[in-house]
């Protein structure tokens, strides 16, 4: 059975209006990216009208509808889904075609690199890699995007960077997940504190001191309170407080104790730590994509500097989570 919008690609003129298809195709697939005209019209730096009559002319020539027009909001028909999934790949191909071919050549030395990070990824994670690939790659722009999870993700989602960085408790099914490096969850408290010198730590040892944890709405809030809840166990926040750099300034004036990941300390914290491996799993971290993204030649290389750089440290690598709703977060970790 023949396909109608296979026969309609087909009958569309190529030629001298291939520049011209090519626009209308780069139009539509920023619009079916953001989910509306005038952000597409922003991400390819054209007045919204333009893009309009762009997506206009396309959907005339194909003889079909791809948008079902909301207000400002606009939904792909299943008609422009079928589109978006055929084109999407094609117009990436083209807008990084310079960038893959330098690549090849052996060049890598134009471009413009932008990830997504939260602040203690950025902190802590991200330093050696970005040194490293602006020392071998000056020609490349970087752009780190200091976000929390939630808004990562989204950019990540709508094309707005490149890839992210951070730590995935489970991996939605349009995101691609490559776990790079991981950490043990560890206890710390101040110095001289009744459970640093404790030969063996119980949960129900932590649940009698009161925690210092990040805000609520992060995931290592509710990894914390499952964990406890599971083994049937209450326990006190002392002090809600975001950073991990706040927490263990927090934690070493004596307020409370904490429950962080070991990328997080150094050995300049008069801090006394522990490690909860029995208790709590070990965190990844890693690059974060849209799953069918054209991987430009400058992240492929950066995720193949980054795992160098931590295989050459001994760091371990990990198995990806499975999939289910996204807990894309911004470092903040437990």
């Amino acid at each position: 059975m023949s396909d109608p919008l296979a026969e309609s690609l087909a009958r569309v003129p190529t030629g001298r209006g291939g520049q011209n298809r090519l626009k209308q195709l780069r139009a539509f697939c920023h619009a079916a990216r953001v989910g509306s005209i005038s952000g597409a019209a922003e991400r390819v730096s054209l007045s919204q009208p333009t893009v309009s009559l762009q997506i206009q002319s396309l959907e005339r020539e194909l003889d079909t509808i791809l948008f079902e027009r909301r207000g400002p909001k606009i939904q792909l028909t299943p008609e422009g889904a079928l589109l978006f999934e055929l084109a999407q790949p094609l117009v990436q191909g083209i807008d990084g075609l310079q960038e893959t071919f330098a690549a090849q050549c052996g060049r890598l030395d134009r471009g413009r690199l932008d990830i997504a990070a939260g602040e203690s990824t950025i902190l802590y994670i991200l330093p050696g890699p970005i040194q490293c690939f602006a020392e071998q790659y000056p020609g490349i722009e970087l752009q780190l995007h200091n976000v929390t999870g939630r808004d990562g993700l989204a950019m990540v989602r709508a094309d707005q960077v490149d890839l992210a960085v951070g730590s995935m408790l489970e991996v939605p099914d349009d995101i691609r997940y490559i776990p790079i490096v991981t950490y043990r969850p560890m206890l710390i408290t101040p110095v001289g504190h009744p459970l640093a010198e404790k030969p063996k730590i119980s949960l129900q040892d932590i649940a009698e001191h009161g925690l210092i944890l990040p805000p609520r709405h992060l995931s290592t809030w509710r990894l914390v309170d499952l964990v406890f809840r599971q083994q049937g166990l209450s326990y006190q926040v002392r002090l809600e407080a975001g950073g991990w750099e706040v927490i263990k300034k927090y934690v070493a004036l004596g307020l409370g104790i904490s429950i962080v990941t070991e990328v997080c300390l150094t050995s300049e914290e008069s801090l006394a730590r522990r490690p909860l491996d029995a208790y709590f799993p070990a965190r990844s971290y890693g690059l974060v994509l849209r799953r069918g993204k054209f991987m430009s030649a400058s992240s492929k290389r950066f995720q193949a500097l980054m795992t160098e750089l931590f295989l050459a440290n001994g760091e371990r690598p990990v198995q990806p989570p499975a999939a289910g709703d996204d807990s894309f977060e911004d470092g903040l970790l437990g």
